[in-house]
């Protein structure tokens, strides 16, 4: 079973916290009786995001905070009094990273050692720094545990293998309490047009009958965004995972093509999928399967995934049916 953890009285840092997984994590700890700083992006525009509401009273749970992990100044200043930082910012658009890789390294590779600089500075008790699965690369063996080789099939996933680097360095050089945890592909209510399953779910709700997507053959493990979540606060609280890598994911795999047609069904709609060549990745870049060992996750902080693939999918068709404003499913989002 899931360690469910008392958080109250703690301060809590989450940077990236206004984003996809970033804003249900913030959600669970508001549950569960934490403190948030939540650190955002600054943005000159009144876009008030998923933490909107808690904007309207002061002196709530969640303390927004403008700034930019690039900044060293800033995230010290946002971690000093923290007990525990959940470090999720990033950039993570795999097609952007094609065109502007510097703006990775900085983001993900120095944003990364300027938090764990400031772990260190003010002494906080667990910092659990985000990863991916795609820092794996194709499966060369299958399931995927953590000690599968890294390969940096893209920009995006290379800026992330030296920022997982960054960050268990300073437990190696400094005993830094960090833990990097390394999520599958989340899904679920909030995420962007980006990724896959609200591009099809977008394309569905607007009407249209053909699915444009990239390859249909890759496969990929799905976890449902709250399970995520639940899997950041587990590793928090697990000491065997100090200094360690812990897979966040369902260990069970779908292909693109099949996912597509869930979700067709999922919506109630009528159409086909065709491949749009706009969406295919270099052929060397492209993932072809993504499958995850948990067995890390279960043994050692007793967490596994709640939200089965077929209700997950239902939950967040409804959600996108309900925000079309949210969405161009005309336009190809990198």
């Amino acid at each position: 079973m899931t360690t469910r953890t008392n958080w109250t009285g703690r301060t809590v840092l989450v940077t990236g916290a206004e984003g996809f997984i970033g804003s249900t994590l913030v959600d669970l700890l508001v549950e569960r009786g934490a403190r948030v700083r939540a650190l955002v992006h600054y943005k000159p525009y009144a876009d008030k995001g998923h933490l909107a509401r808690y904007l309207a009273d002061p002196d709530g749970p969640v303390e927004m905070w403008a700034g930019d992990v690039r900044d060293a100044g800033r995230v010290s200043d946002a971690v000093a009094g923290c007990d525990t930082v959940f470090h999720l910012a990033a950039l993570i658009g795999i097609p952007y990273s094609y065109v502007s890789p510097g703006a990775y390294v900085q983001t993900n590779v120095t944003g990364t050692e300027n938090v764990a600089e400031a772990c260190r500075r003010h002494e906080v008790r667990r910092l659990v720094h985000t990863s991916t699965s795609e820092v794996y690369g194709t499966a060369l063996t299958a399931p995927i545990a953590e000690t599968h080789p890294l390969q940096p099939q893209s920009p995006y996933s290379a800026s992330k293998i030296g920022a997982d680097m960054m960050a268990l360095s300073f437990h190696h050089a400094f005993e830094l309490p960090v833990t990097v945890v390394r999520p599958f592909n989340t899904y679920g209510v909030r995420q962007s047009a980006r990724a896959v399953i609200p591009s099809i779910l977008a394309q569905l709700h607007s009407g249209a009958r053909e699915i444009r997507l990239g390859s249909l053959t890759p496969t990929r493990d799905f976890t449902y965004v709250t399970d995520t979540a639940e899997g950041f606060l587990a590793v928090a609280e697990c000491d065997r995972a100090l200094g360690e890598v812990v897979n966040l994911g369902s260990g069970r795999e779908i292909s693109i093509g099949d996912l597509a047609r869930a979700l067709i069904t999922a919506s109630g709609r009528d159409a086909e999928v065709v491949v749009d060549r706009s969406r295919l990745r270099p052929s060397g870049s492209e993932v072809q399967r993504l499958l995850s060992d948990n067995s890390r996750a279960r043994d050692w902080a007793g967490w596994h995934p709640r939200v089965p693939l077929t209700e997950g999918l239902s939950l967040t068709s409804s959600w996108i049916a309900a925000h079309p404003h949210l969405f161009t499913p005309d336009r190809y989002q990198v």
